[in-house]
């Protein structure tokens, strides 16, 4: 029986943004797997699923940066994780193959074609292990006029600057049949990329993962809804120091996340909070806290009514580590994405709301308990396509 550390990759994580606080996480994660995985396992909800899948801890890892260090060098940058938790596996990280970025100023046909090239490369050194794009490329601004892009070819035709640089790598990794995992708030799920995404066969996981505080608001939210209380107003304030914090004070970026934590709480309970006042009661605010850095906190006021009108309310502080919540819904969702793919199901996966602020298609569950739902469910129809697969359809 082979050791831990000689396992052959069954899964290969493609990562846009690798060397950021997160994709450096991701990486340290998928290095210590391979020799201590009980460091990991136990923060996973895939962790006993998708037997078919092989091994859990069975991954590689390769992607893009523009950042001029070295894997090593940006785990040490961003800090998130002490020396002691990574140096033993730093010869495994320096062995992943973290490409250039494409110029971003390169028409996006030629990005597609440089990274194509990589993905060839990393699927020829790992050709048992089944790919999927992650993306952990920073918050942009969205597309002025998405309607103009009515098909893939009007998209790649376009010059890159003032694109989103995420949908060069989605539609270089749809095209080449790989799954994607959208764990940003950049909206790259436009109708003609979903549907080259039907087309070619390709599950796609997004939009803006759902780490720490607006987990919990979904919680708390779903929670009072099912009590009958009202919420009167919902005020969270989020402070980080990190580079996502950093780069969320351009309020052209922050403003795909914050609508995305806004938008689901009036989704879930079913009326607009704040509505007796003629105005949202619901806010949300984004702040940079250098001393923070990737230890983020977040604090909540929550006012809700009980019977009679009368005023209650609770608070709640969560101080989370940013990137150490994200890194195994990064991993996990790579695997659901792979799972779908491999039971031949296509497109947006609305099913996975669980793990995404902003959920893409149709019909996407709200609440806790109808998320959890949607998980199980959507895990038994890939089952019974998989069973049906292995045994000719009979």
């Amino acid at each position: 029986m082979d050791r831990p550390s000689d396992r052959t990759p069954q899964l290969l994580l493609l990562v846009a943004g690798a060397k950021g606080a997160i994709g450096t996480t991701l990486a340290a994660t998928v290095a210590a797997m391979q020799e201590t995985p009980q460091l990991v396992l136990p923060g996973l909800t895939t962790a006993d699923k998708f037997p078919f899948l092989g091994e859990c801890p069975s991954v590689a890892m390769a992607g893009w940066d523009k950042s001029d260090d070295d894997i090593i060098g940006a785990i040490t940058r961003h800090g998130v994780l002490p020396e002691g938790m990574w140096r033993p596996h730093e010869s495994r990280l320096a062995q992943m193959s973290i490409f250039d970025a494409p110029d971003g100023a390169l028409s996006i046909t030629a990005q597609i074609k440089q990274m194509q090239a990589d993905i060839r490369r990393c699927c020829e050194r790992y050709p048992d292990a089944r790919p999927v794009l992650v993306n952990l490329l920073p918050a942009a601004c969205d597309l002025s006029d998405p309607a103009r892009y009515e098909t893939v070819d009007a998209l790649i035709t376009e010059a890159g600057a003032g694109i989103l640089p995420d949908l060069a790598y989605v539609v270089a990794a749809i095209d080449a049949g790989i799954p994607v995992v959208n764990f940003t708030p950049n909206t790259v799920e436009l109708p003609a990329i979903c549907s080259l995404a039907v087309a070619k066969g390709v599950p796609i996981a997004g939009r803006d993962g759902k780490t720490g505080q607006t987990y919990f608001k979904v919680v708390l939210a779903s929670a009072l809804k099912a009590r009958g209380l009202y919420v009167d107003g919902w005020y969270s304030l989020n402070i980080l120091g990190n580079a996502d914090g950093l780069n969320l004070m351009d309020p052209d970026r922050a403003c795909g996340k914050l609508n995305n934590k806004t938008n689901l709480l009036d989704d879930i309970l079913g009326y607009p909070v704040g509505k007796r006042y003629g105005r949202s009661a619901h806010k949300v605010h984004i702040d940079y806290y250098p001393p923070r850095g990737d230890a983020k906190e977040a604090w909540d006021v929550i006012d809700i009514t009980g019977i009679f009108g009368l005023p209650m309310s609770l608070r709640l502080n969560l101080q989370g580590r940013d990137s150490i919540l994200a890194a195994p819904m990064a991993l996990d969702l790579a695997r659901w994405a792979v799972a779908l793919q491999t039971a031949g199901l296509a497109g947006p996966v609305p099913d996975l709301g669980f793990y995404f602020k902003k959920p893409v298609g149709n019909d996407a569950p709200l609440t806790f308990e109808d998320q959890l739902v949607a998980l199980e469910r959507l895990e038994s129809r890939i089952e019974s396509r998989i069973h049906k697969r292995s045994h000719g359809d009979r």
